[in-house]
């Protein structure tokens, strides 16, 4: 693939919200993963009054790409809120009210992460015809769940705010 298509490849699939991709940075890391061999261009194509660099993955870069999945399998995914939990600790530092405002500026902000995340699942499963994979729908339901896990976590804290008053 090209660059270019490998941009469009991840602006598709949301890779830049679920992986921590920054599909600004597909040149320089192809540039690096050519300079460490792990690609290789294989064919410059003329488009027009440019040319594109046609990369594919080398044997040395089909290693290391399993060696990347083991790690990722095996490295704990274990992440919590820890800046909200530290704003909750000290929550009593702040009246009421802005206590509340800023929670429900967070449910918010979780309400447009999940239809951001609903709106990348309806794309990708358009541009897949209708035939996204298992392992992929259980990856989305995941992220659908942690979202609803902390907008539930949000609501039991303006919960227990209105009963502190």
């Amino acid at each position: 693939m090209s660059g270019y298509d490998i941009q469009q490849a991840l602006q598709l699939t949301d890779a830049e919200r679920w992986g921590g991709v920054l599909i600004g940075s597909i040149y320089h890391a192809l540039k690096k993963m050519e300079q460490e061999g792990y690609v290789a261009v294989t064919s410059i194509e003329q488009t027009g009054h440019r040319q594109k660099a046609v990369y594919a993955i080398t044997d040395a870069g089909k290693i290391y790409l399993q060696t990347l999945i083991k790690d990722a399998l095996k490295t704990s995914s274990v992440i919590y809120p820890s800046t909200l939990y530290s704003g909750l600790s000290f929550y009593n530092k702040l009246s009421a009210e802005e206590c509340r405002t800023a929670l429900k500026q967070q449910r918010s902000v979780l309400i447009d992460e999940y239809n951001a995340v609903k709106q990348g699942l309806e794309a990708k499963d358009e541009a897949m015809q209708h035939n996204i994979p298992p392992m992929v729908m259980l990856i989305m339901d995941n992220m659908f769940s942690i979202i609803k896990q902390q907008q539930d976590f949000i609501d039991k804290a303006l919960a227990l705010l209105d009963t502190e008053n």
